[in-house]
């Protein structure tokens, strides 16, 4: 459904994206991270037709987007990350507004503009003034009119920014209804949210493409040491030194807020979870917890962004 190949584009002599290319499949939700400046808006601006690339190419649909832009627009739903809305426009004049200019037949925007209310859960709002809105129901307004005429693709950059935790929780959860009928990529500063949302991450840094993959999978590739978290109660003095000598750990460290709480460090190879319970009770501690954890995406993205610069500088 969405291929780059290639792309690169400069901004004089400042490349923006260098050697971009990725492959988004249908029904596909695809998380698009990368700090701020690394070439995620040039990337979907490419894709979504408002400026075409130095080299390379991209085809939504089958489509390039350069040669066949109005056909590759008619395909797309896109919510920027500023929403381009008309404050004095009400909710349900400026969805008809959309369907005109999507070219939704006169007879059928009515119908049209009802299904988009419904599908964002605007009704209670849909005959008042936009500029009288919510922020979070502005950015439900703005994502109605990327589904107005039904496109089989959705390009959501930010759609949560500037929303509260409350608000957050419910365009997630609209997100979550809209993948099963279309192709989503998603950019987003907001990696939990990512997480929740995508089954596959592409990280871009300083314009390319360093990974992609799903969360489990870059996890399993990074994460060179198997984690476990345990939290005792009682005395646990000498116990850090003693999970140090089973064989198979490779460091224990001591949560700073809570002594009684620690992360051991041990093979992957190995599930060492039932000979750290033996020495814990053997020790007669109390056992609160024991749990493996894995890199979460925040932990993936900070370590494909450092070991990037890392590499950068080291060849400088």
């Amino acid at each position: 459904m969405i291929e780059a190949e290639g792309l690169t584009k400069f901004y004089g002599s400042m490349a923006a994206i260098r050697d971009v290319t990725f492959r988004i499949d249908q029904g596909e939700v695809v998380g698009f991270l990368g700090p701020n400046g690394a070439g995620k808006s040039t990337t979907i601006r490419i894709l979504t037709c408002y400026m075409p690339p130095t080299a390379g190419s991209a085809k939504i649909d089958g489509l390039d987007c350069f040669e066949k832009s109005l056909e590759v627009r008619n395909r797309i739903g896109y919510l920027p990350e500023s929403v381009p809305l008309y404050s004095e426009m009400s909710v349900d004049r400026f969805l008809a507004f959309a369907a005109e200019a999507k070219g939704v037949e006169a007879r059928k925007r009515r119908k049209e503009v009802a299904r988009v209310v419904d599908i964002c859960g605007l009704e209670k709002v849909s005959h008042r003034i936009i500029g009288h809105l919510s922020k979070g129901f502005r950015q439900r307004v703005g994502l109605a009119q990327a589904l107005v005429n039904n496109p089989p693709i959705l390009i959501l950059d930010e759609p949560t920014i500037g929303l509260d935790p409350g608000q957050i929780i419910e365009i997630r959860h609209l997100i979550l209804n809209l993948r099963e009928k279309h192709t989503i990529l998603l950019s987003s500063h907001i990696l939990p949210e990512v997480a929740q949302i995508c089954q596959r991450v592409m990280i871009i840094n300083k314009g390319q493409i360093v990974a992609t993959d799903s969360p489990a999978n870059l996890t399993s590739r990074l994460q060179k040491s198997a984690l476990v978290v345990i939290e005792v109660r009682g005395s646990s003095d000498d116990l850090a030194s003693c999970l140090k000598q089973l064989d198979g750990v490779q460091n224990v460290t001591s949560d700073n807020d809570n002594h009684n709480r620690m992360m051991v460090e041990t093979d992957r190879s190995r599930d060492l979870r039932p000979e750290i319970a033996r020495l814990v009770v053997a020790k007669g501690v109390d056992l609160l917890e024991l749990k493996p954890v894995d890199l979460s995406l925040e932990d993936i993205f900070m370590q494909l962004v450092t070991e990037e610069t890392t590499q950068e500088e080291s060849e400088t």
